[in-house]
């Protein structure tokens, strides 16, 4: 019988990769998504999709149930995946954006985490994968929310791992670096929403810097980019090691980052991080 897994935010990116390329790997993926018109084209692909929004608690409960009824009560393993960005200036964030964006990136992964650990528990096995980020390592300019939601959950994952130590499941994060994505595309909606930039003190920095960023993308590739297949790589690797690692690092960016923060002094890593 195939390993099960429940992976969230499955419509594009890293998701997407994953729940074909766990699928093509044996798995019998359960590839969720937010919208049921990306599910339904999911389904059209051979996957087995259904709604899962990880802000809607509700929403939660009804897709984890769903998993675990299609997998007969069994749940081998969980990569929480979903995630959005709200680009902005730290000090032009509202707390009602970090609200927002901490109910996605964090708190619906934690519900979803401590359900996955009552069923893993019961039957004596599981695995579950974070999706984190070079973000979750360092800082740079104008992702201030994104980061403050991936520092957390580095560390809320390092110390569920501690305590997990004495049971069979493992606990592992997943790392990407520069991976092509919606990403960028996705957050506009979130930034027009809640940045004020016309009225910010750094007005002319968003002209000079981000806008061009967010609606003027040169299609440059990242100097150190990958495609999503890499991710799917790792995450293949650490379902099926023996004995995973804690960390999968993607991309040259991500070693070199978990390198600067363990390394180098603050002072140092400011100014590396200012150039970047």
């Amino acid at each position: 019988m195939s390993k099960t897994i429940l992976i969230t935010g499955c419509s594009s990116g890293i998701g997407y990769d994953a729940a074909h390329g766990l699928k093509a790997a044996g798995w019998k993926v359960f590839a969720t998504c937010r919208k049921e018109e990306d599910c339904e084209r999911l389904r059209s692909e051979g996957l087995i999709s259904f709604q899962l929004d990880v802000a809607d608690p509700a929403s939660i409960e009804a897709g984890f149930n769903e998993a675990l009824a299609r997998g007969r009560g069994r749940l081998d393993a969980l990569y929480n995946n979903a995630a959005f960005a709200c680009p902005g200036a730290v000090e032009d964030l509202p707390a009602g954006a970090l609200r927002e964006i901490f109910e996605t990136n964090l708190f619906g992964l934690h519900d979803l985490t401590a359900r996955a650990i009552q069923v893993m528990r019961l039957q004596g096995s599981g695995r579950i994968l974070q999706c984190s980020s070079v973000l979750g390592l360092v800082g740079i300019r104008w992702r201030g929310a994104y980061v403050a939601t991936k520092f957390a959950l580095e560390g809320l994952t390092d110390v569920l791992r501690l305590e997990m130590r004495d049971t069979p499941i493992k606990i592992i994060t997943i790392n990407p670096g520069p991976i092509p994505s919606k990403i960028r595309v996705n957050s506009i909606p979130h930034f027009e929403r809640w940045i004020d930039w016309q009225n910010s003190a750094r007005r002319d920095q968003y002209q000079a810097s981000l806008l061009k960023r967010l609606y003027e993308p040169s299609g440059k590739k990242d100097r150190f980019e990958l495609p999503a297949s890499a991710v799917t790589a790792a995450i293949l690797e650490a379902l099926e090691a023996p004995n995973p690692r804690s960390h999968y690092y993607v991309t040259k960016a991500t070693h070199a980052a978990a390198t600067i923060r363990r390394l180098a002094p603050a002072r140092l890593r400011d100014w590396l991080l200012a150039r970047a």
